[in-house]
C-alpha cells in the first residue's frame, strides 16, 4: 500500500480520534510532511520505538501504541497460562500523551485477559525496570522519548529480567506487530471494566518505597556522606520530568540535606519550557543550575533527562564558573572510586567485572585494568549490559561492578537493569562528598586520574537526515565507510577494521578474525596510536552518529588529535 492509500484510510476513518482528524485537515496541502507521517512504520530500535507525536503509522499516537502492544499482547497469548498472568508493568513520563498512551497499552492489553500494573502518575524509567522485577510481571512497558524534543514520545518494552526487551524477544513482536496491520481493528476494553476485574492495577508508594530501600544500599562510605552530606552543596534538576520524584528523597535517604532543586524546572512540564533540548548533554540544559549555583556556591550541579535515565554533572571552579563533565568522564570518575572504596572496605570481589559499551571511552578500561578488573565491551544499548548481569548470575563467573555508556547513562547496582540517573545522583554525590574529605572537588579529582592514565578524549558528532530521503542517506553513508574504508584519518593509519554487521575483524594487513558479539550495523576502526572512531545510525532517531576517542600524553594533544580526525571524517563524508 502507498502512502497515499495509507494516508486515505485514515482519513476516511469515522471514529478517528479528533485531535489526530484535526491536524490532518491541517495539513491536507502539505504532501512532503504527510508522506513522513505514513510512508513506513516506526520502527523498533536498540531502545524500542519513538518517533514525532502526530497522525500517521510513522507518528507516536494511541493507534502506534495499540499496534505494538497488539504485538506485546500476541506473543504473551502464546505463553502457558501462569506466565501470562504475571501480567505488565506499565510506567510513563512528562511528555504530551504519555499518560494517554500508558492507559492505551493497559486498555489492549485487559482485551487480552493481560493484566496491567500502571502507575498513578509519572515514574522514572529505571523504576520501571526495578517494577518488572519486583512485581515479577512478564513485560514491562515505559512510555517515553528520554532527552528528546518536546515533539516526540516513545515506547519501550522490557522483559521479564527488568532489562530492554533482548533482540530475540523484540523479533517476535515485531512479527506480531506485522500481523495486527489495520490499526482502526485492534480491540481495546473499557478502562473501567478492567480496573473493576482486577486487569488493570494501579500501582504507587508502595513500589516507591521498595525501589528507595535499594537505591540506599548504592552508598558505599555511610560514614564518610555522614560527615560530609551536610556540607556539600548541590544544585539539582530533573529537566521538567520524574527525577523529582524521587532524586530529592533518594538523596535525603542517603544523607545528603545540604541540596536545592532548580525551582524552575522541578515541575513536570512536556514542553520543558526552559530548555530548548532536556538533554543533560546539552551544555545549555545547565544555564539555569549555573544561575542557581553561582548563587548558592554550589559545589556540584547535577542534571537528569525528563525520564531520569541519565545524568550530567558540572563542577565548581575556583574562578566560581563551572565545568560540565561528559559521560565518559563522570564514568571514570565514579567507577575509579567505587573500586577504591570496595577495596578499602574489603568487598571488592576477585571476579569484579565491569561491562561498557563498544563507542565509550577507554580511560574505564585503564581504570579497570589498574585493579584486576575486567572490562568486558557490548553492542550500543544498555540491554546487552542487562544481558552480561544476567549471564554472571547464571555463570558466577564475574562479580557486576558498574555499567556504562557514553550517552550518560551508568548503573551502579543491578536491582534495575537500565540506565538508572537516581542511582547515579547519589553515587555522584558520594564521590563529591570524597573529594571534598580532601579539600578537591570532582574536576580536582578527574585530573588526578588522567595523569595517572594518559589524557582520553571523547567526542560524539551526530548528522540528522530527516525524511524519506534521509533515510537513504544515512543508509549510503554506511555503505561508503563500509566499502570504501578509510585507510588512515589524520594521516594516523588505521590498524583494524571492526565490521560488527558481519563479524569480521580485519587487520591493515589482511588477516580477518571473528568478532563474538550480536551483529550489528556498527562500523569501528582502531588506529596505530591507540585512537579509535565508529560510526553507527541511531536506531531510534533519523541520525548518523561518529564516536571518536584519542588519548595522549596531554589534554592540548589530545583534544587536537580528536578535531583533526573529526575534520578527516567530515571531509570523508564531502568526497
Amino acid at each position: 500500500m502507498s502512502w497515499k492509500e495509507t494516508y486515505q484510510t485514515w482519513i476516511n476513518y469515522p471514529e478517528l480520534d479528533k485531535e489526530l482528524e484535526q491536524e490532518l485537515k491541517e495539513n491536507k496541502d502539505n504532501a512532503e510532511l504527510l508522506e513522513d507521517a505514513f510512508y513506513a512504520p516506526l520502527e523498533f530500535g536498540t531502545a524500542g520505538m519513538r518517533g514525532v507525536i502526530g497522525a500517521g503509522i510513522n507518528r507516536m499516537n494511541i493507534y502506534t501504541v495499540r499496534q505494538a502492544t497488539e504485538g506485546l499482547a500476541l506473543l504473551m497469548d502464546t505463553l502457558d497460562e501462569a506466565t501470562k498472568k504475571r501480567g505488565v508493568a506499565i510506567s510513563f513520563d512528562s511528555r504530551h500523551h504519555s499518560e494517554d498512551f500508558a492507559h492505551e497499552a493497559a486498555r489492549v492489553l485487559g482485551a487480552h485477559g493481560i493484566a496491567s500494573f500502571v502507575f498513578e502518575s509519572l515514574r522514572p524509567t529505571p523504576e520501571l525496570s526495578f517494577t518488572v522485577r519486583h512485581l515479577n510481571t512478564y513485560a514491562g512497558i515505559m512510555i517515553t522519548a528520554s532527552h528528546n524534543p518536546k515533539e516526540y514520545n516513545g515506547y519501550k518494552i522490557y522483559g521479564e529480567d527488568g532489562g530492554q526487551m533482548p533482540p530475540k524477544e523484540s523479533d517476535m513482536i515485531t512479527e506480531f506487530v506485522r500481523q495486527a496491520q489495520d490499526l482502526f481493528a485492534i480491540k481495546v476494553a473499557d478502562e473501567s471494566e478492567i480496573i473493576e476485574n482486577g486487569l488493570m492495577k494501579i500501582i504507587g508508594a508502595e513500589v516507591d518505597n521498595a525501589y528507595l530501600a535499594e537505591v540506599k544500599k548504592v552508598t558505599i562510605n555511610s560514614e564518610l556522606v555522614k560527615k560530609e552530606g551536610k556540607t556539600l552543596k548541590l544544585i539539582f534538576s530533573p529537566l521538567h520530568g520524574t527525577g523529582a520524584i524521587l532524586g530529592e528523597k533518594a538523596l535525603k535517604g542517603a544523607g545528603f540535606t545540604n541540596f536545592t532543586m532548580v525551582s524552575e524546572q522541578a515541575t513536570p512540564d512536556p514542553d520543558f519550557s526552559t530548555v530548548k533540548k532536556p538533554n543533560p548533554e546539552d551544555a545549555a540544559a545547565f544555564d539555569l543550575a549555573i544561575k542557581h549555583g553561582k548563587e548558592e556556591d554550589a559545589d556540584l550541579l547535577i542534571a537528569v533527562d525528563p525520564d531520569a535515565d541519565r545524568l550530567g554533572a558540572a563542577v565548581r571552579q575556583p574562578s566560581g564558573e563551572y565545568q560540565l563533565l561528559t559521560g565518559n568522564q563522570i564514568a571514570a570518575i565514579m567507577l575509579d572510586y567505587i573500586l577504591t572504596a570496595r577495596k578499602n572496605a574489603g568487598t571488592l570481589p576477585a571476579n569484579a567485572a565491569v561491562v561498557k559499551s563498544i563507542v565509550s571511552s577507554e580511560f574505564a578500561t585503564a581504570i579497570a585494568k589498574s585493579y584486576n578488573v575486567e572490562m568486558i565491551n557490548v553492542l550500543t544499548g544498555f540491554k546487552f549490559i542487562a544481558e552480561q548481569i544476567k549471564l554472571f548470575e547464571k555463570t558466577n563467573k564475574h562479580s557486576f561492578m558498574f555499567g556504562f555508556e557514553e550517552s550518560y547513562g551508568y548503573l551502579i547496582r543491578p536491582f534495575v537493569r537500565d540506565k538508572d540517573a537516581i542511582q547515579s545522583l547519589v553515587m555522584l554525590a558520594e564521590v563529591a562528598a570524597y573529594y571534598k574529605s580532601k579539600g578537591k572537588n570532582l574536576y580536582d579529582g578527574l585530573q588526578e586520574l588522567f595523569t595517572k592514565f594518559g589524557y582520553f578524549a571523547e567526542k560524539t558528532v551526530a548528522l540528522t537526515f530527516d525524511g524519506v530521503e534521509g533515510a537513504e542517506q544515512i543508509k549510503n553513508l554506511m555503505t561508503k565507510f563500509r566499502e570504501a574504508a578509510p585507510k588512515d584519518f589524520a594521516g594516523i593509519k588505521v590498524a583494524t577494521m571492526e565490521d560488527f554487521a558481519n563479524s569480521k575483524k580485519t587487520t591493515a594487513s589482511g588477516d580477518v578474525s571473528i568478532i563474538e558479539l550480536p551483529k550489528s550495523n556498527v562500523l569501528k576502526y582502531l588506529l596505530e596510536d591507540g585512537s579509535w572512531i565508529a560510526v553507527r545510525p541511531s536506531g531510534t532517531e533519523p541520525k548518523i552518529k561518529f564516536y571518536i576517542g584519542t588519548q595522549d600524553s596531554t589534554q592540548e594533544k589530545s583534544l587536537q588529535k580528536r578535531q583533526a580526525f573529526e575534520d578527516d571524517i567530515r571531509s570523508f563524508i564531502e568526497k
